[in-house]
């Protein structure tokens, strides 16, 4: 066996040790968070406490203290995908652009007559003019108002557009303005959104933007998603405007630029308000909880110098006059004016709490938002149920390497054993990239993790499986080793590459558990082809110079498939290949007449844990949810192996609401409620929440997935191989897709956002196992020109059966450990994986090659006279 050059040594021995140093803090997960903590408030300029100072020297400075972070189903917290209201933004700038156009058009009044605002849609400006004729002077006069896009892909256009029709006079905002407007009102959000979470001091907050108009807020450590709707899903909006008079309802029509708004503390009282502020919450400074002169609590606020001057000279021209201090579209009070009022400094007194004056606070110092949002999608997942997750990821974890680990030593022996060490190394590394990326692990990428557990001895058997071949044609061990990697290669890297390309695309359609998933995965992939290519190769080299034995020892105690089969895969064809088409028919026919039962991703709803010391009693639940009228409820009880003696745990699915996006915190509250009073020992560890947009935008995004690893895989394997090989392998990742889906149909098992990961990864599995016997078949038509190619690829997956087991097999026992100790949390998406091996292992040998033999490759593959199939008649399959 080659030596390995000393400057590529110490590069793979530098890796290996920075991977367990920047992997070791996690081992220490809550002494270095505590260290970390203490050292972010130095950088403030805080001074610690005691209790602070030794925390933070409970971890050296000298070693790394990046840790992975732990993701909301780990944690607990809440999570929010919101959806900004741009259009509101739109309207603001028009009314704020009419003083500007009225003041314009009066200064030619003897041209255009008298002017009126008329209604328009959000975004435009209509106004009525007197005099028909003076309209093109009018348009004229309002388009010199218009001032040039500030942008690169606004370069020569202007902010707004004027048209004219009869003796209507319409200004809309230009297309490249409203661009420019969207992408500063979706950043200005996203800043105001993080000051407030800052505010309330929690740690690691995610907020983030989605698309066009959307973002994506996950805060660990709060109680509840309402509670973090609370916070941030108000606008806080504060103005002050002048008062025109008193409406006897909510449905009196106010002048136009005016409005009628109810009043927060006088139930039944509404005001008649000028929609133009005299000075807004932008320009306040600072607002701090008080109280006023009656001892009741008050918010104390100051405006900027340019606030102050304004509101001081409105109150010293309007003595005597009232003005509305407006919060959110609501009056909370409107004073008299008694005097001038300088210095820019006020109090907001109404009914409120200490809690809700300090809450309005917060809200005003980290500003208004610049519009409303809709909650599309919200999680809660709490404390508990966190930890338990933690606890039963690592079981799993554990239990599946030390499966994996006794399994490779009892088939390949010491090199087993030495494939286990660059095993517990690639795990290192995994860790190490997580936490140096700041990348969130979620209990779906832990099942990555143990997945990649199973799928990283991958490339050490196809290495091993080419050694024992050397070894049985009379090459001497390391020369059988040597060539065991090097013969290897081609298909360890086109096997990791396609599965590379399924992660790449789950994390680029998918979201939230999709992409933590992918996120691992994509990873894992990356350092197991490292691990096992350099890391099992260097450590062979050394073992072999320090023992220096006569014969690799790459023999266990078990053997899997005997040497020099000679199995006939197509011997019955018309069973294996007729069942699986027929299979892949009936599934079909399934998923049309049945359908799919669609968890809340898919169709939009509510889902909320339940856990209780007492039993769970299905029928008196549904009972007491029956008044609220909330429509199809479905109500489980899980059982559950892993569960404590004492912790009952049911599942309540709840339509969507008609009308809302999300279910409200009101809702949530008496279901919360009526569930308590019936049973006083109940919990609620999680609420998730999807509104229908969102579900039906999951649908397709699921469906694109799919379509774009297949496509993806097909282009790949098209471009390594021949055109056959990529309809093949396409085929067969369809049988596999297809009939985990017709199986889910059959027995009606949730199919949710989390399914469509173990569909794409399943993919990825497929295709590494179908990628080997294909590299190995092109292989084999180089090296026997004249064999027919049926021959020829019973031949190959012979050749390559003990690597296909083996890697089944490992897979297996990582997501048996999984299924068995990793909880009811992802128990589905563990499922859908264990169906996925047993049909891709099985689409691997009966559905690829037969489409590949029926497209056909080699001329010389002609009918066979009587008798030719002799060299495979001993086994058939």
């Amino acid at each position: 066996m080659q030596n390995t050059a000393l400057w590529k040594r110490l590069i793979i021995w530098g890796i290996c040790l920075w991977g367990l140093l920047a992997a070791m803090p996690n081992a220490f997960y809550t002494q270095v968070e505590k260290h970390n903590d203490a050292a972010a408030l130095i950088e403030t300029g805080a001074t610690l406490t005691p209790e602070q100072t030794s925390e933070l020297a409970g971890w050296p400075n000298w070693l790394p203290s990046s840790l992975v972070a732990l993701g909301l189903d780990l944690r607990g917290g809440a999570h929010l995908l919101a959806e900004v209201r741009v259009q509101d933004v739109y309207a603001a700038r028009m009314d704020s652009f009419w003083p500007e156009v009225r003041d314009t058009l009066r200064a030619q009044r003897d041209q255009v007559g008298a002017i009126r605002r008329i209604t328009g849609a959000p975004g435009e400006l209509k106004v009525e003019i007197g005099n028909p004729d003076g309209m093109q002077a009018a348009a004229d006069a309002i388009r010199k108002l218009a001032t040039p896009v500030v942008s690169l892909t606004g370069v020569g256009q202007n902010d707004i557009e004027v048209s004219t029709a009869a003796n209507t006079l319409t200004i809309r905002l230009s297309d490249a303005e409203r661009a420019g407007m969207d992408d500063r009102t979706m950043r200005q959000s996203l800043e105001i959104i993080r000051r407030r979470v800052d505010e309330v001091g929690t740690r690691e907050p995610t907020i983030q933007r989605q698309g066009a108009d959307r973002i994506l807020i996950q805060v660990p450590g709060i109680g509840s998603a309402a509670e973090l709707k609370a916070l941030i899903g108000t606008t806080a909006k504060l103005t002050f405007n002048p008062v025109i008079g008193v409406a006897s309802s909510a449905d009196e029509v106010a002048p136009v630029g005016a409005t009628v708004l109810p009043s927060m503390d006088q139930p039944g009282v509404y005001y008649i308000i000028e929609q133009l502020p005299v000075v807004t919450g932008e320009e306040l400074v600072d607002a701090q909880p008080a109280f006023d002169q009656n001892g009741r609590p008050a918010v104390n606020f100051r405006f900027n110098p340019s606030g102050a001057r304004v509101f001081g000279d409105y109150t010293a021209n309007n003595i005597g006059r009232p003005f509305a201090i407006v919060l959110d579209d609501e009056v909370i009070s409107a004073p008299t004016i008694q005097s001038h009022i300088p210095g820019g400094s006020g109090i907001i007194t109404g009914r409120f709490t200490v809690e809700e004056s300090t809450q309005l606070a917060v809200l005003l110092r980290a500003g208004a938002l610049p519009a409303g949002m809709d909650f599309l999608e919200e999680r809660t997942v709490g404390p508990e149920l966190g930890q338990d997750s933690i606890d039963a990821g690592k079981t799993a974890s554990i239990i599946a390497m030390v499966a994996v680990i006794v399994f490779m030593v009892a088939v390949y022996g010491t090199y087993g054993m030495i494939a286990n060490v660059a095993l517990t190394i690639n795990v290192l590394l995994i860790l190490a990239i997580l936490s140096a990326l700041g990348a969130t692990l979620t209990l779906p990428g832990i099942a990555g993790i143990v997945l990649t557990m199973g799928m990283a001895v991958d490339a050490n058997v196809l290495i091993f499986e080419r050694a024992r071949e050397e070894l049985r044609l009379g090459k001497p061990a390391g020369r059988a080793i040597e060539l065991g990697f090097d013969k290897a290669l081609s298909a360890i890297m086109d096997s990791n590459i396609t599965g590379l390309l399924t992660a790449v695309i789950m994390f680029s359609v998918g979201s939230g558990p999709v992409r933590g998933f992918a996120v691992t995965l994509g990873i894992g992939i990356i350092t197991s082809m490292f691990t096992a290519v350099y890391v099992t190769r260097l450590l062979i080299h050394t073992w072999n110079s320090l023992r220096k034995p006569r014969s690799a020892p790459l023999k266990g105690f078990i053997t899997l498939i005997p040497n020099d089969t000679k199995i006939n895969f197509f011997r019955w064809q018309w069973a294996t290949f007729g069942t699986s088409m027929a299979m892949m028919a009936a599934s079909i026919v399934l998923i049309a007449t049945m359908g799919l039962n669609f968890g809340i991703d898919f169709r939009g709803g509510t889902t909320i844990r339940t856990e209780s010391t007492q039993a769970v009693d299905v029928g008196i639940y549904r009972t007491a949810l029956t008044p609220l009228d909330l429509g199809d409820v479905a109500i489980t009880q899980v059982f559950d192996p892993t569960f404590r003696d004492n912790q009952h745990v049911a599942m309540i699915r709840i339509q969507a609401q008609e009308g809302d996006e999300a279910i409200t915190p009101e809702i949530i509250t008496s279901i919360e409620a009526a569930l308590k009073a019936v049973d006083p020992a109940i919990t609620f560890p999680s609420v998730e929440s999807v509104g229908p947009k969102v579900s039906s935008e999951l649908i397709w995004l699921a469906l694109a997935a799919v379509a774009a690893g297949s496509v993806g895989i097909l282009i790949y394997i098209w471009l390594r191989f021949e055109w056959q090989f990529a309809v093949g392998l396409v085929v067969a990742l369809l049988h596999d897709v297809i009939v985990t889906v017709g199986i889910y149909s059959l027995f009606q098992l949730r199919f949710d956002l989390t399914i469509v990961a173990a569909l794409l990864t399943i993919l990825g599995y497929s295709v590494n196992d179908t990628v080997v016997i294909f590299d190995r078949l092109r292989e084999n038509m180089a090296k026997y020109k004249s064999m027919p190619l049926r021959d020829m690829m019973n031949l190959t997956t012979n050749e390559t059966l003990g690597r296909t087991l083996m890697t089944a097999i490992t897979t297996i026992l990582a997501l048996t450990a999984l299924i068995v100790f990793g909880g009811d949390v992802i128990r589905g998406f563990v499922f859908a994986m264990l169906l996925g091996v047993f049909l891709g292992t099985w689409s691997t040998l009966y559905v690829a090659k037969n489409i590949v033999l029926l497209l056909g490759l080699d001329r010389s593959d002609k009918p066979k006279k009587k008798g030719s199939d002799h060299e495979f008649s001993k086994i058939d399959a």
